[in-house]
């Protein structure tokens, strides 16, 4: 070898051996470092801590309660507005409370405004009088900007203008005029 490549003190035999050995574990360690923190782990260090008996404090491989999961699984896809609005939903009689969940029931949510269909056009003035208060408890109970509006209706009516006995003409109307 020349004296380039033997080493800054001009070492030879088992000192080069080292030195070269040294500086390879270096270059390795220095390469491997940014490959772990690119993976987006905890790091090396996390990996070999969880090998073997966890002992009797919480560790992250105990099993964990399956809402908890699926609350971090949620949060990490960004499925808050969606399950939100599932809860209004879902759990229609939990978010309005069961008197007014037993004369109503949600249609559609859009863009933040709920459709309500009530079961008579008594429930639906009551409805309206009561919207503000409904929005207050819908946000309290599923999140703010959920819902923002909602529009009220009665019961559908029945359509006179289809069907098998439907009679040409203006309709059902007013007989004594």
């Amino acid at each position: 070898m020349t004296d380039g490549a033997a080493g800054p003190a001009g070492a030879s035999g088992p000192e080069l051996a080292r030195a070269v050995l040294d500086a390879a574990k270096a270059r390795r360690q220095a390469a491997a470092r940014p490959r772990r923190s690119a993976g987006g782990g905890d790091g090396g260090g996390a990996e070999r801590r969880l090998r073997g008996y966890s002992g009797p404090g919480p560790d992250p491989r105990d099993p964990q309660p399956l809402g908890a999961v699926l609350n971090r699984l949620v949060k990490a896809r960004g499925w808050q507005q969606p399950a939100a609005e599932a809860t209004v939903f879902g759990a229609w009689e939990r978010v309005v409370g069961p008197e007014v969940a037993q004369h109503s029931r949600p249609m559609k949510l859009e863009n933040g405004e709920l459709t309500v269909e009530a079961r008579s056009t008594a429930w639906a003035t009551q409805l309206r009088l009561l919207a503000g208060s409904l929005i207050k408890q819908i946000a309290s109970e599923v999140g703010h900007n959920v819902v923002r509006k909602l529009h009220i209706h009665g019961p559908a009516a029945p359509s006179w203008s289809r069907g098998p006995r439907r009679v040409r003409g203006r309709g059902p109307r007013d007989t004594y005029g």
